[in-house]
């Protein structure tokens, strides 16, 4: 006969009994799941572009309180996105194993509370967004129709991580005019130089998934790429960092101003050089040392935009 305590054990992940989400009522726990509360390398990812922004337009007089407030716009929206996305692949992650005890999929977390959860979370976004000038908080609205896209992007097309890239890397184009009140293409060069940026990592986090994504029919850029993902990873890495370098040239056109890069081209070519194609642990580290990678971004954009 089977208890509740091994029906409980069956469904509930290991990262659900121990860590922040352990130290959490019970009741809590299936929600600050939903909400990924324990990997928070998606908030850092999200929130890097924005604050490379500010710092490349100097910062400006209440800078440093307006990456405050992004980090938590990006929090909250990062949550918020995890959350929807659950709610539209619960069905399929229920037939994923490294998905299988999501809480939709494993239906710890009816759908309605999923709901409930998503608008208290896009209310906190609500108060961000109204911090922002006006031009910003237009720019911040206008990603949401690609975030409402992205979970079926991987039904459609081969590059989903493409379409992941212009919603993570869109805080560069909110930064930016948060700080000055309007666009500039030194913005438009650092947004796109983050979408590769975002392929190209994205694609190293496919990596882990090729077999089970092969499975139940779901398309990634690493499937597409298939043995040549490190040469894949290579040229978005590249075109990031030329992107970038223009970025920078527009502002400060010297070779000095430029050497900022020279760190974070460093380690974007140490991932490459060192990633394992058949090993989905190794995938996962390269993965999150991106947070990494975006504090060295910060640092030559908060050097460039403040000297």
């Amino acid at each position: 006969m089977t208890t509740n305590v091994d029906q409980d054990t069956d469904i509930v992940p290991d990262s659900e009994r121990r860590g922040l989400i352990g130290a959490l009522p019970r009741a809590v726990r299936p929600y600050a799941s939903l909400m990924r509360l324990d990997r928070p390398i998606g908030v850092w990812l999200l929130f890097w572009p924005c604050a490379w922004s500010v710092a490349l337009a100097g910062v400006g007089r209440g800078g440093w309180a307006l990456i405050g407030w992004l980090a938590l716009g990006a929090f909250a929206m990062r949550s918020a996105g995890c959350v929807y996305n659950d709610i539209v692949d619960r069905d399929l992650d229920a037939r994923v194993e490294r998905t299988k005890l999501r809480p939709l999929a494993s239906k710890r977390v009816s759908v309605r509370g999923a709901w409930a959860l998503l608008v208290g979370l896009s209310l906190v976004g609500l108060v961000v967004l109204l911090q922002f000038k006006f031009t910003a908080a237009i720019v911040a609205l206008g990603s949401l129709a690609l975030v409402a896209a992205y979970p079926f992007m991987k039904r459609i097309t081969w590059w989903p991580q493409a379409w992941l890239g212009l919603v993570f890397s869109w805080g560069a184009l909110v930064g930016w005019p948060a700080v000055t009140g309007k666009m500039d293409a030194a913005a438009l060069l650092l947004w796109a130089g983050a979408v590769f940026w975002v392929v190209g990592y994205d694609t190293i986090y496919a990596i882990q998934d090729k077999e089970d994504d092969a499975l139940v029919g779901v398309k990634s850029s690493a499937l597409a790429l298939g043995r040549h993902a490190r040469g894949g990873v290579l040229v978005c890495y590249l075109a990031a960092l030329l992107l970038w370098g223009a970025a920078i040239w527009r502002l400060r056109p010297d070779m000095i101003a430029l050497a900022a890069l020279l760190p974070m081209a460093l380690h974007l070519l140490w991932q490459v050089a060192t990633l394992r194609l058949d090993d989905g642990a190794d995938a996962l580290a390269k993965f999150r040392s991106n947070r990494f990678a975006g504090l060295l971004m910060f640092l030559a954009c908060l050097v460039v935009g403040t000297t």
